[in-house]
């Protein structure tokens, strides 16, 4: 009788001992490949518009689709109402802009994503002697009040100005904040990106023109506004006033990929690694 329940509890225990088995072998499979599968994000991403923003975004695409590496993410130029217009007409998924909607696109059913400051600077071939322009030289200048840099401290020196065309969100940025939204003089060079804007500037003696601060580099001169030479922090403390939010914009809130991208650039590691490295300022360092 002792042997029969001793041999009936041991039967009991390994049943029980199988059974916790079974379940424990059971919760570690599924979790893990339910986790997976709901992680995995695939698709094509278009985006289009802000020149200024491409040495942000590009590193974001690089990093993103290592990430995610069923998902393909093609970012184009072509000027910040040119990513504006292209989004409202839904032929690209997100539209790049340094500056907000114009009033006939407002109700087209655009969300913002603001996801960097950009600055910007002027530059000036290497040949010319002046350092520093007051806001209201700038304006005769871009303008054509004044076109030789004698008028201004320099050497007798023709002013070549090139800059951008009327789609450029770059060009709306200086002639809001600095124009005080005066007309530009036709009498100018235009080119269709801010690196096609330093390569002539750097190749043409006596020029300038304006380009996105992650753009300028020993090739040509970086000229102070008013005094103050660019910083990021003379931009955050309100010394620098010339640079304009980044935006990200999408019809209707984004999902899927795109969603997922914008979350990326908007993210705290990616905007600590690469926005100062690429020549930004990150969104979150900004006191609005």
């Amino acid at each position: 009788m002792k042997l029969s329940k001793r041999m009936l509890a041991s039967a009991l225990a390994m049943m029980l001992g199988v059974s916790l088995l079974a379940g424990c072998g059971g919760q570690k499979e599924a979790p893990k490949d339910a986790g997976k599968a709901q992680a995995e994000i695939s698709g094509t991403v278009t985006a289009s518009g802000s020149t200024a923003l491409l040495p942000f975004l590009k590193p974001a695409q690089e990093e993103f689709q290592k990430k995610n590496p069923k998902v393909t993410v093609n970012i184009a130029g072509g000027g910040s109402f040119t990513g504006m217009n292209q989004v409202a007409a839904g032929s690209v998924n997100i539209g790049n802009s340094d500056v907000f909607l114009t009033a006939e696109l407002k109700d087209k059913g655009l969300v913002d994503h603001q996801v960097a400051v950009a600055p910007f600077v002027f530059i000036a071939n290497t040949d010319v002697t002046v350092d520093n322009l007051t806001q209201q030289q700038y304006t005769d200048i871009f303008t054509g009040k004044i076109t030789n840099w004698n008028e201004v401290g320099g050497k007798d020196q023709k002013i070549s100005i090139i800059h951008r065309a009327k789609s450029s969100g770059s060009r709306a940025t200086i002639a809001e904040i600095v124009l005080k939204n005066a007309a530009f003089t036709d009498n100018a060079v235009i080119q269709d990106s801010n690196g096609a804007v330093k390569a002539a500037i750097a190749s043409t003696p006596g020029s300038i023109g304006y380009v996105d601060a992650a753009y300028a580099d020993n090739s040509v001169k970086t000229l102070a506004y008013n005094g103050e030479k660019y910083t990021p922090e003379s931009v955050i403390n309100g010394k620098y006033p010339v640079f304009a939010y980044e935006h990200m914009y999408t019809k209707g809130e984004p999902t899927g990929a795109v969603k997922a991208f914008i979350d990326f650039v908007m993210s705290k590691e990616f905007q600590e690694a690469y926005a100062a490295k690429s020549g930004f300022i990150p969104i979150t360092s900004m006191k609005k």
